[in-house]
């Protein structure tokens, strides 16, 4: 985001009975382009329209477009022309809700065909004509409910709203607001004719013509308020910036991540797939993504191993009583799978592996000596998500955990949960991931209620969690109130290729389960001791995680993760037995290589290899056949012609070392041929 030619004042004093666009004039503040103000903060930290009056003298702070709280407005705002845009070419059309979101906005409408391209072209020039037109955005105050179901009578989703307040989300109080009704009328600017008028709590720009960069960019169905149970809307997303120029550079980004975008690639790849018949949410994972599940295993497994883990496998149900006792029954019911009735007992699909884990170290009395007590499993959970929800391999409802836990006194914490963070790093850095920084969640000093009241537990958990992030060298910012209800909590962040944030994965120091599990160790002098409990999956899931590295990669794996590592193609059909005699040799080394034995031309044929994003493509002609060679054909476009024995050791080095050269445009390994000496 630019950041503006001149400094924006901190505070500007308002006058009372004075509106604040007045004094921001007075002030010298812009009131155009990406630097205009187009709200301002109010000292009670909510946000307030230009047209805003405080009662007396009131210092206010300004807040420009480019600010995340103008973006927020701008693209709410954005949301709004959209809607009067839709109900002016489709009068029939029903209003949902129309917020802001991350980069974009969207809103729902109920109508009774979908919108199709032409209809989104067709609504976005009515967009640009309501823009150019330069109609103010204009807040009432309904004198009570009942005006307010009088006035939106037709739009029975508004109605549904100011009726149903209870357990609205934070997406719906964008429209009623807390506390009084609020409603904002588009009106002509040169006749003070009201154009179009939405519930709503705002607040807006002072005019559709700073709206100077929108799109629409797709629709689709989404359940009303985002259950399957409720109808099914149309759903319009658009994105809208402070300058055109900001707005191409993010449709290009937006380009970029459809390119790469996971389920493209997966399909394409034959690396996953769903099934109607299973069910929504659970992925079918085919033998090339299998392969990829494997070899992320099998490096975990190799990491853990070093570092003192222990396998263990547990039940992918069980009986409720284990989440009663975990705390998860009644309060995280909505996440679960309905009870299965088995001999009169309700069980559940586990929907993590925690309590699995602390029934594992329960299962024996415990010594000091045996600490610290790791132990890890790739364990499948199941969570019931929302269709509205689910995401490919991203957002799933079944999933395979990087999971594992880790048992320790009080005094090996903060080196353990160290060892933790450094195992995040190297696991990132391996895989080319640079820029990540950590997340601690802390609890939100203003409302401690939703926390264990037990002080000393959370000072000690937020001493040790701070103590090993700090001496980490790893950045990290703090989100207060993040926090879980026994304890602080650290996420691990990085950005995508197309710079999305991404949540890998979380990690907790937890001193607080250990009482309600009864988790001890039998200290030096005999006496019983609660253990510290630190959660970590520095991988994810397997699907969560596959996701973002394919789309990370573009689904160019590098070598040791690439479904196939190898493609042999023949120049002619008389050199196939050449080409089996080379696949026979890879593919006793233990790589994974096949041959194209199909009557394509050469050309084709690499081009089908390239497409499928195999990293090694050996060409074999009659000169290679002779000189018992390949000429290996890397993705960067590089050729190179070496033995053999040679191609082989190289390959293997590349998957030993863990190598990117394949994946991507970078050079083999250096300057030389592979195998010089």
């Amino acid at each position: 985001m630019p950041e503006p030619p001149n400094p924006v004042a901190e505070r500007v004093a308002v006058p009372a009975g004075t509106t604040c666009a007045t004094a921001l004039k007075a002030a010298g503040l812009p009131s155009s382009g990406p630097e205009a103000i187009v709200v301002v903060r109010a000292p009670d930290d909510s946000l307030k329209d230009l047209t805003w009056i405080p009662d007396v003298d009131t210092d206010v702070e300004p807040v420009p477009m480019f600010n995340p709280d103008g973006l927020y407005v701008l693209r709410h705002s954005a949301a709004h022309v959209l809607a009067q845009a839709v109900q002016d070419l489709f009068p029939e059309a029903k209003l949902g809700i129309g917020p802001p979101i991350e980069n974009a906005f969207y809103y729902d409408f109920d109508v009774e065909t979908p919108f199709n391209p032409e209809d989104l072209n067709r609504i976005e020039a009515r967009m640009k004509e309501i823009i150019k037109s330069g109609q103010r955005f204009q807040r009432r105050v309904f004198s009570s409910a009942d005006e307010a179901r009088t006035e939106l009578a037709s739009e029975p989703y508004k109605l549904e709203l100011i009726d149903d307040t209870s357990g609205v989300n934070r997406t719906e109080l964008m429209e009623i607001g807390e506390g009084e009704l609020t409603i904002y009328d588009n009106v002509d600017r040169r006749t003070g004719e009201t154009c179009w008028s939405d519930l709503c709590r705002g607040p807006h720009l002072p005019s559709t013509k700073m709206i100077y960069g929108a799109r629409l960019l797709r629709s689709a169905a989404a359940y009303w308020r985002g259950s399957e149970k409720n109808p099914q809307l149309q759903r319009i997303y658009g994105t809208a910036w402070p300058t055109r120029n900001e707005l191409n550079e993010h449709l290009q980004r937006l380009e970029e991540a459809a390119k790469r975008d996971h389920r493209r690639i997966g399909e394409d790849l034959d690396l996953f797939t769903f099934s109607a018949e299973i069910g929504r949410g659970l992925p079918l994972w085919m033998p090339n993504g299998t392969i990829i599940q494997d070899e992320l295993e099998e490096w975990a497994r190799q990491t853990e191993r070093r570092l003192g883990y222990q396998r263990v496998s547990t039940p992918h149900i069980t009986k409720d009583a284990l989440y009663y006792l975990s705390g998860h029954l009644p309060y995280y019911q909505d996440d679960l799978y309905a009870p299965i009735d088995i001999e009169g007992e309700q069980y559940y699909l586990r929907p993590m592996n925690c309590p699995h884990h602390h029934m594992v170290y329960r299962a024996r009395p415990r010594s000091y000596r045996e600490l610290p007590f790791k132990i890890a499993e790739y364990g499948t959970v199941y969570r019931y998500e929302r269709s509205g929800q689910l995401y490919g391999i991203m957002r799933t409802r079944g999933f395979t955990q990087n999971d594992a836990h880790i048992y320790c006194t009080l005094d090996q914490a903060k080196d353990q949960f160290l060892e933790v963070m450094r195992m995040h790093d190297d696991y990132y850095r391996a895989l080319g991931i640079t820029d990540f920084y950590m997340v601690l969640a802390l609890r939100d000093p203003a409302n401690t209620d939703k926390y264990h009241d037990d002080e000393q537990m959370w000072q000690d958990a937020e001493r040790i969690t701070v103590e090993a992030m700090k001496e980490s060298n790893i950045p990290y910012v703090e989100d207060p109130g993040g926090a879980a209800h026994y304890g602080p909590k650290v996420d691990f962040m990085f950005k995508t290729v197309t710079g999305k944030p991404y949540a890998a994965s979380t990690n907790q120091v937890d001193l607080y389960t250990p009482n309600r599990f009864g988790l001890t160790y039998t200290h030096s002098d005999g006496a019983e001791k609660p253990v510290a409990v630190i959660h970590r999956a520095p991988l994810g899931s397997h699907e969560r995680f596959i996701g973002f590295l394919t789309e990370h990669f573009g689904g160019a794996f590098p070598v040791w993760l690439a479904p196939e590592q190898v493609r042999v193609i023949p120049i002619m059909p008389d050199l196939l037995d050449y080409a089996y005699k080379i696949r026979d040799v890879v593919l006793d080394a233990g790589l994974r290589v096949d041959v194209d034995a199909s009557d394509a031309r050469l050309n084709a044929k690499i081009r089908t290899a390239v497409t499928r994003k195999i990293p090694l493509i050996l060409v074999v002609g009659r000169r290679e056949a002779e000189q018992q060679a390949v000429s290996v054909r890397y993705r960067s476009g590089d050729e190179k012609s070496m033995a053999v024995d040679v191609f082989v050791e190289h390959a293997l080095d590349l998957v030993r070392s863990k190598s990117l050269d394949g994946a991507g445009n970078l050079r083999p390994t250096g300057d030389k041929t592979p195998g010089d000496s």
